[in-house]
């Protein structure tokens, strides 16, 4: 018998497999940080989590307005100042104002040092037309993010969720895919399977941080379908 016609490896046919894309990795043991958990976003994606049985701390500039919040939320979950959130968190969540981003992040470069950073701050302006995308000088809110915390890991995420919808305590899924964006696989699948953990979402992966501009931007046009059909509508990937 030839070598060519030999049987296979089974190890070797297994290690030229492609990679599953939907084998990802188990997160219910990360703590989660969301900065600006007392926000309308903030607070919807931590009752979300917590809801799901992860582990959640709420950050504010001030440590006794995110107790109050978390204890509203109740779930187990915690409320600290932005700096002892970081530093206690596996995975934050940026969800500050557009207008403070840079300020939050800047002041907290040490804390989120080595962190897993998500940021689904959406720059949008708003005039009497409706909303509008703004463009950031590094070309988005993410691009920003990963500019100031150069020794984070920055991923996108979470841009398109109804913070109506996350705070409905009478809603057991909402029926939405996520779509994440990040430079190391490894890191959007973390994302991806965090999105996972809220019943209803998929994570989706969306491309590198570079295109971050237009899934921050498309929040505009969410913003008008909603006000056209009294609706808190989502997105959903076909064919995938």
């Amino acid at each position: 018998m030839t070598s060519s016609s030999a049987p296979q490896d089974p190890a070797a046919r297994a290690a030229k497999a492609p990679k599953d894309p939907w084998d990802l990795p188990d997160v219910s043991g990360l703590v989660v940080g969301v900065l600006g958990g007392t926000g309308e976003q903030g607070r919807g994606l931590a009752h979300r989590f917590a809801r799901a049985g992860q582990k959640v701390i709420i950050g504010s500039r001030a440590a006794d307005r995110a107790r109050e919040a978390a204890a509203e939320l109740g779930h187990g979950v915690e409320g600290a100042d932005n700096a002892e959130t970081a530093r206690r968190s596996d995975v934050v969540i940026v969800a500050v104002p557009w207008d403070g981003h840079a300020e939050t992040l800047e002041s907290l470069r040490e804390e989120l040092a080595g962190k897993l950073v998500v940021d689904c701050v959406n720059p949008l302006g708003f005039d009497k037309r409706g909303a509008y995308a703004l463009k950031p000088e590094e070309g988005s809110a993410a691009e920003q993010a990963a500019a100031l915390l150069p020794d984070s890991r920055v991923t996108a995420a979470f841009h398109h969720l109804s913070a109506v919808l996350l705070q409905d305590t009478s809603l057991d899924e909402i029926d939405t895919d996520v779509m994440v964006l990040g430079e190391e696989r490894a890191d959007v699948e973390t994302v991806q399977a965090l999105a996972g953990r809220i019943a209803g979402m998929r994570g989706v992966f969306a491309g590198r941080l570079r295109n971050a501009h237009q899934v921050e931007s498309l929040v505009a046009n969410l913003i008008s379908v909603n006000r056209r059909y009294k609706a808190h509508a989502g997105l959903r990937v076909t064919d995938i």
